[in-house]
């Protein structure tokens, strides 16, 4: 009986082998009003939160969020940082995908794979971010790849970013009648105006971010700048920022006094709480590269409070860098950002393993940012000379469905000597290619790239032009892989990209108002011989628009899922069907009653392991289930028991399949 018992056991661990495993998050998107910085305001507010919840998941899991669109416009999701490998489908910008309209949902549904860190989702549409929508990411490491640092005691997540009193609306407005934003009113920390430090330029009764902590603990703060167009320094007052990992890459650990966060960029510090708590401590994010004196207001302040503190915080703010004539001072820091080479990173395998540096380059695009200019009378953005027009029909989509002129694959591989104009040109590159792209920006501000779809290899950054002898200071060894990037006024950076992901894929200046005008391309990489193992198939809730609008069916919902409320009716009456057997069934009459309830309990937790799970319907019942312990006496009852599981886990979903339930 002991050998059946382990041929048993055998056989339900390859019957009960799982795909990754899902979580899942219902996103409701809509208006609500609140008073950031005094003047009460419509913002976005994700699940009537503002900022938005975190989605926390772990490398390789499947995520799955329905997107609940409850504003009065399109809207679109992008989860900034997500690779989506082998599935731009799930991107969530124009290029990609098809709007959500108002009043309907869209579900994303996309892996995490082979990645860890740090990142943030935000609306692509409509200047949207500008009023709310965004939050933050969170990917875990697996269990078995250690963390390169001692486990901190918290985790804590500060969004921080420039803000207007006015909506995502009348901003866009602003620029659609030819005039520039100007200086916003000032900063959130976590939703929340600042602190007030100066009773002059801070009113009174705005409520603030207060962190609590405790002394001698070491904290992970997640810092994230989802602002319109400000670079930020961050700092906390009295305490070292320990950098250890930036947008899914662990770096080399040093410790600053403050830092420089760009817009659309995120990094994750570790701060010991070693001061004496004679007070609270300012957290401050305050407006870089400005006349400081003039944009005084722009400045965020939090506190933080130990549980021991004596008093709250009080005096001045901590200084601020002052480098801002020294061009060459700020750069110093992004270039002092190394990867970790010796860590792993979400494989156990060291991140430094990929030698990037020894790797040729198959081609090379220049790309140049230019202060804004008018094309047709209209104020525009550009990139060598173009300004891009968002397509009507999907670029992907266009192609599957032989849509001709829904778009050009001619960028230019360098700055053109003509006029600008609107366009919707794209670049076209080579699978399996591995591309430099120089970063000029020749505008008068500092602006943040970013791409979708990949990490690059940040080789190079300096001022004035770029030249081939500009290589000579790439940093081949140790260079940090990320996805977004700044770029100074009069100055250039240098990415490396192995393009190993097919799809299309943004890239985009993530200054809301240079992107909203135009200053964004697509790369479009496709294998030649797909065979369906480089790039997944449309999912089966894609929305059409454009030239496929016809193809698009009426429905109030969209999901990735094809598992109903109807379905879900059917599902039920199949595990009762189950579960009647079950409790019919008797090995013998002694037995019934022990065999009968672990059998109904094996049954559920198989269940749960093979249909809730994956299915992600709500399992709260099960999990409690799991918990308790069975005194089972007899092999042959312990036997019964763990076929029944195998029912569970295998049995029923192949009748819901055949049913069609899913």
């Amino acid at each position: 009986m002991a050998l059946l018992l382990l041929l048993h056991i055998a056989l339900l661990s390859t019957l009960c082998a799982a795909d990754d495993p899902y979580v899942s998050y219902d996103f409701k998107l809509s208006y609500i009003t609140v008073s950031p910085l005094g003047v009460p305001q419509r913002v976005i507010a994700v699940n009537g939160a503002f900022p938005g919840p975190v989605v926390n998941t772990t490398t390789n899991y499947n995520v799955v969020i329905n997107v609940h669109n409850q504003l009065d416009e399109d809207l679109l999701m992008t989860w900034s940082g997500i690779q989506m490998r082998r599935n731009s489908w799930q991107d969530g910008v124009l290029g990609t995908n098809c709007p959500i309209h108002p009043k309907r949902n869209f579900t994303y549904q996309f892996q995490v794979k082979d990645q860890i860190g740090s990142f943030i989702y935000f609306p692509s549409l409509n200047f949207q971010r500008a009023s709310g929508g965004f939050g933050p990411i969170v990917i875990n490491n697996r269990k078995i790849i250690a963390i390169p640092f001692a486990q901190p005691d918290g985790d804590i997540v500060v969004v921080v970013g420039d803000w207007y009193t006015k909506t995502n609306t009348a901003l866009r407005a602003t620029l659609d009648s030819g005039e520039e934003l100007g200086m916003p009113d000032g900063v959130l920390i976590n939703g929340k105006g600042p602190y007030r430090y100066n009773s002059t330029l801070v009113p009174d009764g705005i409520e603030y971010e207060t962190i609590n902590v405790d002394p001698g603990k070491t904290y992970r703060f997640r810092v994230h700048n989802v602002g319109v167009s400000t670079s930020l320094n961050f700092r906390i007052e009295g305490h070292n920022l320990l950098l250890v990992e930036t947008e899914g890459r662990y770096t080399m650990q040093q410790n600053f006094t403050s830092f420089d966060i760009h817009v659309g960029q995120s990094y994750s510090f570790l701060v010991t709480m070693d001061q004496n708590a004679t007070k609270d401590y300012y957290i401050v994010a305050s407006a870089r590269f400005v006349n400081e004196s003039v944009w005084e207001r722009v400045t965020g302040v939090a506190v933080l409070h130990y549980s021991n503190s004596k008093g709250p915080a009080t005096g001045p703010l901590p200084v601020a860098p002052s480098d801002i004539y020294n061009r060459w001072s700020a750069m110093n820091q992004p270039r002092a950002i190394r990867q970790n080479t010796t860590a792993s990173g979400a494989r156990p395998n060291p991140q430094g393993s990929f030698h990037y540096g020894s790797i040729n380059v198959t081609d090379t695009y220049v790309i140049r940012s230019l202060p804004l200019v008018r094309i047709d009378g209209k104020l525009r953005a550009t990139l060598n000379g173009i300004s891009f027009v968002e397509p009507n029909t999907p670029i992907r989509l266009a192609d599957l469905h032989n849509v001709k002129g829904a778009y050009k694959l001619d960028f230019p591989n360098k700055p053109l000597d003509r006029s600008p104009k609107m366009d919707r040109s794209i670049i076209n590159a080579t699978y399996k290619g591995f591309m430099e792209v120089i970063l000029q920006n020749n505008d008068t501000k500092i602006l943040s790239f970013h791409m979708d779809g990949y990490a690059f290899f940040v080789v190079g950054m300096d001022f004035g032009v770029w030249t081939e002898n500009s290589r000579s200071i790439y940093n081949k060894w140790d260079t940090i892989s990320r996805c977004t990037t700044e770029v100074y006024p009069g100055g250039w950076t240098a990415v490396l990209i192995s393009l190993d992901n097919v799809g299309v894929w943004n890239l985009r200046v993530e200054n809301l108002d240079r992107w909203y005008l135009g200053q964004e391309t697509y790369m479009r990489i496709v294998n030649p011989e797909e065979n369906g193992k480089t790039e997944m198939a449309p999912p089966d809730n894609v929305l059409y628009c454009g030239a496929l609008q016809s193809l698009q069916k009426e429905s109030e919902s969209s999901a990735a899922m094809p598992l109903h409320c109807d379905n879900s009716k059917l599902l039920l009456t199949l595990v009762i069907t189950v579960l009647a057997f079950i409790s019919s069934f008797s090995q013998n009459d002694g037995h019934r009653f022990r065999v009968r309830s672990c059998g109904a309990w094996f049954f559920l937790l198989g269940l749960k392991s093979s249909v809730f799970d994956r299915f992600l319907l709500d399992a709260e019942g099960f999990e409690a289930l799991e918990t308790q312990s069975l005194s089972l006496k007899a092999d042959g009852d312990l036997l019964v028991c763990l076929d029944l599981y195998a029912l569970g886990v295998n049995l029923l979903p192949a009748l819901g399949r055949a049913v069609g339930v899913f």
